[in-house]
């Protein structure tokens, strides 16, 4: 296979249990009222919601390279892996986790990917701390080889500050932006490939794909022409072609969804998919982006019938199960997907 599937998710607070022998502390008592009634069958449920959803992207084949965020650790992020193998046996998905968040939070980012498809070097996988007066959210780096051919690509997993407590949050996602930037320039300078080395940045941002944090800050542009003729580490940001993605909804109405999430009735792109200019120009490169196959993955299940709604959630207990889950939900955010051809194949 040339091609390859390269997807995002924020799972929306893939929490374990409540008695969940395993959970460190600080987590205990920032999550313990959301968690009052989040029992094993529940657990077990959204595991079974969330794999019901992966297993069909890319063509019901499942993704090659999946990043995911709000995972409470690398355990409760396994068992999700071991419900997709068991549902796509061709697969062998594995998981690249580097070390837990200092959010103080509990909800990290990770990459499945298929070991029968890629490798990595553990040398080669990196958090990048995002850092203000406290520690936030991490972006997770690692470097993915192909095994058919060795060609190389690098994935950036971000999950940027959330927009809670208003506009005096835009500097925490303008550092995060900052911090994507710096090492992309980094790759740009270290990697074997130096400047012909392909990066995909993907992630919940937490910001449009029109705010200062992504055009100003992470150097991500609309104008595709501006990346290839750039001598400087930019990206092209896919994001701005599914503004608008028609949808069929739950209930078999067609819909236009105008968002990768909706809050307070609004529609925001918020999980974006940044591309650096080996995969976008006429250039040699490892990979190269496979035109107009970029995506807001939203299969009819997922999508509710409501204008001012997005996605169907699952939902915590936060100590209501009856009022706050919904077990024929999955999370409060559609996967994003791309996909990549393997020039060596």
């Amino acid at each position: 296979m040339s091609t390859y599937y390269l997807g995002f998710w924020n799972l929306e607070n893939l929490f374990g249990p409540e008695d969940y022998e395993d959970r460190i502390e600080w987590i205990k008592s920032d999550v313990k009222s959301d968690l009052e009634g989040w029992d094993d069958a529940l657990f077990e449920k959204k595991l079974d919601q969330l794999t019901s959803i992966v297993i069909h992207m890319n063509g019901d084949t499942g993704p090659d390279i999946l990043g995911v965020c709000e995972v409470e650790d690398e355990h409760i992020l396994g068992k999700l892996v071991s419900k997709l193998n068991a549902a796509r046996p061709a697969r062998a998905y594995d998981i690249i986790y580097k070390t837990r968040d200092i959010s103080f939070r509990g909800i990290d980012t990770a990459i499945i990917f298929d070991a029968n498809a890629f490798s990595f070097d553990d040398e080669l996988v990196f958090n990048h701390f995002v850092m203000r007066r406290t520690g936030t959210r991490d972006i997770l780096q690692s470097t993915l080889k192909s095994k058919a051919t060795g060609s190389e690509i690098v994935v950036m997993v971000n999950h940027w500050p959330s927009r809670y407590g208003g506009g005096s949050t835009a500097g925490f996602r303008a550092t995060a932006a900052e911090t994507l930037a710096y090492w992309h320039g980094r790759i740009f300078e270290e990697a074997p490939g130096g400047t012909r080395t392909p990066v995909v940045a993907i992630g919940d941002m937490n910001d449009d794909p029109w705010d200062d944090s992504m055009t100003v800050h992470a150097l991500a542009t609309r104008e595709r022409g501006d990346v290839m003729r750039a001598k400087s580490p930019k990206f092209w940001n896919a994001s701005w072609t599914y503004l608008e993605t028609p949808a069929v909804d739950h209930k078999g109405n067609n819909r236009v969804l105008e968002g990768t999430l909706y809050y307070d009735n609004n529609g925001n792109v918020f999980d974006q998919v940044l591309l650096n200019r080996p995969l976008v120009d006429t250039g040699d490169a490892s990979f190269k982006y496979v035109e107009d196959s970029v995506e807001v993955f939203a299969p009819a299940e997922m999508v509710s019938h409501l204008t001012g709604k997005g996605p169907i959630r699952f939902g915590l207990p936060e100590g209501d199960v009856e009022k706050n889950i919904n077990e024929d939900g999955f999370s409060d955010h559609f996967p994003v997907g791309v996909k990549v051809r393997d020039t060596a194949a």
